[in-house]
C-alpha cells in the first residue's frame, strides 16, 4: 500500500493544488481556459504521440480490449440513464450524467498515473480506452442529450455533430500520428524530438493542476443547487459499478477464450476506477445541461477516488516497486 500511495498521493495532491489555486484566486479564473487549452492542444498530444510512437499499433487498437471496454461503457450509460431519468432530471441531464459515469479521466490523469503504477506497457490498453470514450461514449451521450433536437432536425444531424466534436479533439489525431510513426518505425529529428519531449514532460503536472482548477471553475459557474440524491449515486456508479462491470465482463471473456491478458484486464479495470473526466463539465455548459449537477458528480468522484482508486490498486495486487 505504501508504494501505491507514493504514486497516487502526488497525483491527487496536484489536483488539490489546482483547486486551491483557483479558490484562493492565486490563479485568475480568466487564466483557466488558457491553461486547459495548453494541456489539450500542446502538452497532452505530445505525450500521447510519444506513447503511440513507442507502442505496437495492435496494442493501441486491440479489438478485444476495445470490445470489452466499449461494451461496459454502453452498459454503464444505459444503467445510469435508467436510474437517473426522472421528473427532476430530464433526458439531456440524464445523458450527461451517464457520460461522467462512463468516461473516466484517462486523458488528463489516467495515462500518466497508470504508466507510473504499471509501467510503459499500460499505455496501449489505456489509450484504447481513451479512443473508445472519445468516439463512442461521448458521441452516444451527446446524441442522446440532443434527442429533442434530433426529433426536430433529424437523428443523422445530431449524430454527425457528435462525431464531428470527437474529430475536432486533438488527442485521437496525436494517437493516430504516433501509431503511424510506430508502423513506419519513424523517429523525429533531434530538435523537433526535443520540443515534443519537453511539451510531453509538462503534460502530467500541468494536466493534474488544470483538473483542480477546472473543477473549481465549474463550481463557480454552477447555477443550481443539486440534491445529493441526484449526483452522489452517479459518482458511485463511476467508482464502483464501472470497474466491477469491466472486471466481470473481462474475466468472462477470458474464460471464453478471448485473447485478453490478465495485465490488459488489470489496466482496463483501473482505468474504469478513475474519477470522472473533468472536461465534461465544459461540455455540459456548452450544451446547456445542468452544469451544477455535472460539476458535483465530477467533484465527488475525484475526492472519493483518492481512497477508492488507491484501494482498488492495492486489492488487485499492484506493486509499483516491482516494475
Amino acid at each position: 500500500m505504501q508504494a501505491i500511495l507514493a504514486v497516487t498521493v502526488p497525483f491527487f495532491a496536484l489536483v488539490l493544488a489546482g483547486y486551491l489555486a483557483g479558490r484562493q484566486h492565486v490563479l485568475p479564473e480568466s487564466a483557466i481556459p488558457g491553461l486547459n487549452a495548453y494541456v489539450l492542444y500542446f502538452a497532452l498530444p505530445c505525450m500521447l504521440f510519444r506513447f503511440g510512437m513507442n507502442t505496437p499499433v495492435l496494442e493501441l487498437l486491440n479489438p478485444f480490449v476495445l470490445m470489452v471496454y466499449v461494451t461496459c461503457a454502453l452498459g454503464v450509460v444505459a444503467f445510469t440513464i435508467a436510474i437517473s431519468w426522472r421528473d427532476s432530471v430530464d433526458l439531456k441531464n440524464a445523458a450527461f450524467g451517464a457520460l461522467v459515469a462512463a468516461f473516466p479521466n484517462t486523458g488528463f490523469m489516467g495515462v500518466p498515473l497508470l504508466v507510473a503504477l504499471l509501467g510503459p506497457a499500460a499505455a496501449g490498453p489505456v489509450i484504447c480506452s481513451v479512443l473508445a470514450d472519445l468516439f463512442v461514449t461521448s458521441s452516444l451521450c451527446i446524441a442522446v442529450a440532443q434527442a429533442h433536437s434530433a426529433a426536430e432536425h433529424g437523428a443523422r444531424t445530431a449524430a454527425l455533430r457528435a462525431v464531428r466534436g470527437a474529430l475536432s479533439n486533438p488527442l485521437p489525431w496525436s494517437i493516430a500520428l504516433g501509431a503511424a510513426a510506430s508502423v513506419a518505425s519513424a523517429r523525429l529529428p533531434g530538435p523537433l524530438d526535443a520540443i515534443v519531449r519537453m511539451l510531453a514532460d509538462s503534460a502530467t503536472p500541468v494536466a493534474l493542476f488544470t483538473i483542480g482548477a477546472v473543477l473549481w471553475r465549474a463550481g463557480q459557474h454552477a447555477h443550481t443547487r443539486t440534491p445529493v440524491r441526484q449526483y452522489l449515486p452517479v459518482a458511485l456508479v463511476k467508482l464502483f459499478v464501472h470497474p466491477m462491470l469491466v472486471m466481470g465482463l473481462g474475466a468472462a471473456a477470458r474464460q471464453l477464450g478471448a485473447p485478453l491478458s490478465s495485465f490488459q484486464l488489470l489496466v482496463l479495470v483501473l482505468a474504469a476506477a478513475l474519477p470522472s473526466a473533468s472536461n465534461v463539465s465544459l461540455l455540459a455548459e456548452r450544451y446547456g445541461a445542468d452544469n451544477g449537477r455535472i460539476a458535483r458528480i465530477i467533484m465527488s468522484s475525484t475526492v472519493l477516488a483518492f481512497v477508492t482508486f488507491t484501494a482498488a490498486a492495492w486489492l488487485l495486487g499492484v506493486n509499483p516497486i516491482a516494475r
